[in-house]
């Protein structure tokens, strides 16, 4: 019985069980068998393992809290094991080959291919049981590592692997190593055959282990910059050896063969991030350093491939030269003063062959033609030349267009040295199309057309190619030499895409006359024979030309008196044209004319093509007999022909291949009191002769000045409408930049002088279309 009271109870702490020794036994238990087991793994037994119990055992470990305790001791034998393979395995394998320590003693060929063998299978056992390892530590990387934030059990192995080994406090196996590494690479770049699997293996390790402090690869770290190093020094030397031993072909051939190898060794066993620096280097040592060297090398350098068209080895340049920042810069400029020699010389040439040819003579028959050869022969020099680099350039640049533009600014350069390159051009379209096509097919035509346009974009003074091409163009329609009419049209086609309608407006003006012309002949003719008129005992032909296309003056009528017969036809067809066009008023150019006559050399008869007033002189000597000659004034008298035209023509039929007549005395020059007879022994093979009329240097310097003349007085014109037009639109402009714009707006026709553009702007003031703006004379205002 409790008596009715409530039992007593006894008060204290309730205590934990003393912590026995159990767990601390179990767990060295479960340690010395995981790190036997690790132990067995180094020593390639784990095929007598029980992964899955060891699994179970480290589990138990991190499971009681023991993570740090099994962390550390893997770390222990993992170093202890490493350290033990530094000290067996790779420190004997060391290159050495005598006492000295530079890299020719300490990594020779063979002993360093050893010691990467032995490397790369130690590295290999390692990585292997890393993975084991950490098969059987899955559960504490899981667990433990995570949450204490060290590396994972393999990422510890590749550091272990990196302080106890490659980077080792205690042999100097990282020297070894990169010497190695860099002596293998050093005797394959001199042709040796070595073992890349091997340095690949040694390449890939130090890729994958990493520099803590660094963030970033062994490889990047410890190899990259020696190795970089390395090759600057040895890309020095052998840059430097090279140019005094090789031709600029050769040179290129092994700068290309090293970017190359350079190329294969990255992709074979080096890190891709690796290239463009080595690159970099090689670019640097043998390109860079050696650019003007290899360009200026004697009979090999950039001139002499140009001038042999050594093709594949402008190419080779081109490309390796494209891989620097100045080597494209410096070829160009090369080229550029290599082609402005050339056409230098070309215009030398030319000029030299112009005095040679005239020099000491007056007249001659043949001073217009040596003109039109030698401007051919310049035309072609420079159409040959631009041939020769245009293939360059296609077949060896890339048609790269800054090269093409320095080209062309190399042309137009000497191009316009010469001052007559735009009447060079203009004799020589004409020569084409005067004889020059014929036999070639549209496509060749068109060609030859296309590239004279080519030379004409580049010419300065493109006004004074139009005036020369205009008169060309009217002599060739007039006299009939042009080969095509569909040739004349296309080159008037493409001048028209270059100069712009106002041009064509004139050339195609020509073109309408002529055809008018022949229709108004064709009538001509219908009314002769419908007419009760006597009809003309010759056959004439007129070409109505109007004044204001053709370039000639034709409002004045050059004096000659005509035979009575070629009066009255030229009567007839006056009066028929005026009947059908009233207000008209026709001026016969007999300078501009010609003539086909028969003449009769004792029984042999010739037909005979001369000039109005070489028909003239000759119809003189038709009633007259063989014996009877003709003095100077005689014919001056008689015919009426302006002095210097007589003489021309009477030297072209006395003096001139094909002898018409005789002079007496003999002689070359036409003076006052010549005799002149009917040459009746005149023999020549050909039933149809051509007479051709002399052209004196004289003429031909005083059609040269003329052209000028006429040029600079239509320059003044198209100066004041350019400013004019500037000023209206501007209303107020400075000095400065209006010669700037109108310099700009006529420099597609000629570059006009700051000099000539100010006297127009005074002109102006003069006249009233500008005025200086008060206060402030280099300030024009417009003034409507």
């Amino acid at each position: 019985m409790n008596n009715g009271r409530k039992p007593t109870q006894q008060k204290g702490k309730i205590k934990p069980p003393k912590k026995s020794n159990a767990a601390d036994s179990q767990f060295s238990d479960n340690w010395d068998r995981l790190a036997q087991a690790i132990r067995e793994i180094h020593r390639k037994n784990a095929s007598i393992l029980s992964f899955e119990e060891l699994y179970r055992n480290a589990y138990n470990m991190v499971l009681h809290k023991n993570g740090d305790k099994l962390y550390n001791g893997v770390r222990e034998v993992i170093t202890q094991h490493l350290e033990e393979v530094a000290k067996d395995q790779v420190v004997p394998a060391f290159p050495v080959s005598g006492a000295s320590s530079s890299q020719a003693n300490s990594a020779n060929g063979a002993g360093g291919a050893n010691f990467l063998k032995v490397l790369k299978s130690v590295w290999e056992d390692h990585t292997t049981c890393m993975l084991m390892i950490r098969d059987i530590l899955m559960y504490m990387d899981r667990v433990y590592a995570k949450s204490a934030n060290v590396p994972l059990v393999y990422e510890l192995g590749l550091e272990l692997f990196r302080d106890t080994i490659v980077r080792s406090t205690i042999y100097p196996i990282q020297n070894h190593l990169l010497d190695v590494l860099l002596n293998q690479i050093l005797l394959e770049r001199e042709n040796e055959i070595i073992d890349r699997s091997n340095i690949k293996a040694s390449m890939d390790m130090l890729l994958e282990l990493t520099d803590t402090s660094a963030k970033d690869s062994v490889y990047a770290t410890d190899f990259e910059g020696r190795f970089l190093e390395t090759s600057a020094e040895y890309y020095r030397v052998e840059g430097q050896m090279l140019v005094g031993e090789c031709d600029a072909p050769e040179y290129m051939k092994k700068v290309e063969k090293r970017l190359n190898e350079e190329e294969q060794r990255v992709r074979h066993y080096l890190s891709q991030t690796t290239e463009p620096k080595i690159r970099s280097i090689v670019e640097e040592e043998l390109i860079s350093k050696h650019l003007k060297t290899v360009i200026e090398m004697e009979n090999s350098g950039l001139i002499p491939m140009l001038r042999n068209e050594k093709m594949d080895d402008l190419g080779r340049m081109y490309k390796l030269f494209g891989r620097v920042i100045k080597g494209h810069e410096e070829m160009k400029t090369a080229i550029s003063n290599y082609i402005r020699e050339l056409g230098k010389d070309i215009n030398e040439t030319v000029s030299n062959s112009a005095t040679t040819a005239t020099a000491g003579e007056s007249h001659t028959t043949g001073d217009r033609q040596t003109g039109t050869s030698v401007a051919i022969r310049w035309v072609q020099d420079v159409l040959d030349l631009k041939d020769k680099f245009d293939k360059v350039q296609n077949l060896a640049l890339s048609n790269d267009k800054a090269f093409q533009t320095a080209f062309n600014e190399a042309f137009e350069f000497f191009i316009n040295k010469n001052l007559k390159s735009p009447e060079f051009i203009s004799l020589f379209i004409d020569d084409n199309l005067k004889k020059g096509l014929k036999g070639k097919t549209e496509e060749e035509v068109d060609n030859v057309l296309d590239k004279t346009i080519t030379l004409f974009r580049f010419i300065g003074e493109k006004d004074v190619f139009e005036r020369y091409y205009k008169q060309h163009l009217a002599k060739r329609l007039l006299l009939g030499r042009s080969v095509s009419d569909d040739a004349e049209r296309g080159m008037i086609g493409k001048l028209k895409i270059e100069c712009g309608y106002q041009f064509t407006t004139k050339l195609e003006g020509m073109f309408n006359d002529m055809r008018i012309s022949t229709d108004t002949m064709t009538d001509f003719k219908d009314y002769l024979e419908k007419s009760a008129l006597e009809r003309p005992k010759l056959d004439l032909s007129v070409t109505v030309l109007t004044s204001t296309f053709w370039p000639m003056n034709l409002s004045a009528s050059p004096r000659c008196n005509f035979p009575a017969e070629i009066t009255k036809a030229c009567d007839t067809f006056q009066r028929f044209y005026l009947a059908r066009h009233s207000g008209r008023r026709l001026t016969w150019q007999s300078n501009m004319g010609s003539a086909d006559i028969r003449a009769t050399f004792n029984a042999r008869k010739h037909d005979i093509n001369v000039s109005t007033y070489q028909m003239v002189i000759l119809l003189m000597f038709n009633d007259l007999p063989p014996s009877q000659s003709l003095s100077y004034e005689t014919i001056k008298g008689e015919s009426d022909i302006p002095e210097a035209d007589l003489k021309r023509n009477l030297q072209s039929l006395a003096c001139a291949k094909y002898k018409i007549l005789v002079k007496e005395p003999k002689g070359k020059e036409i003076e006052p009191g010549d005799k002149f007879y009917f040459n009746s022994d005149f023999t020549c093979q050909l039933q149809r002769i051509k007479i051709q009329t002399v052209a004196s240097k004289v003429e031909t310097e005083g059609e040269r000045k003329d052209t000028r003349e006429k040029v600079e007085e239509a320059r003044k014109h198209q100066t004041e409408a350019a400013i004019v037009r500037i000023m209206k639109d501007r209303k107020t402009m400075d000095h400065n930049l209006l010669i700037a714009e109108v310099t700009k707006q006529l420099q597609p026709r000629f570059v006009p002088n700051p000099a000539m553009i100010k006297k127009r702007i005074e002109a102006l003031i003069e006249r009233e279309y500008l005025e200086r703006a008060p206060g402030d004379r280099r300030v024009y205002n417009y003034l409507a």
